[in-house]
């Protein structure tokens, strides 16, 4: 019984791990993207509007 439980903990870590690295390569390959439009356009970053102010601001890696 004992290693059943520890073969189902490391299941799930490893689930957790893929589904992190998952996210972190789409977030890195939307990125690269942005920056690869922005070299083409000529453009020096992209305007997001803010919900609530309604004001224009760049967007940064953070805001995603």
């Amino acid at each position: 019984m004992p290693q059943l439980i520890i073969i189902i903990v490391l299941v799930v870590g490893a689930w957790l791990l893929y589904r992190r690295f998952v996210a972190d390569a789409q977030r890195l390959a939307e990125r690269s993207r942005r920056a690869e439009k922005e070299r083409q356009t000529g453009a020096i970053g992209t305007l997001v509007k803010d919900p609530v102010t309604g004001e224009y601001h760049l967007k940064k890696d953070e805001d995603e």
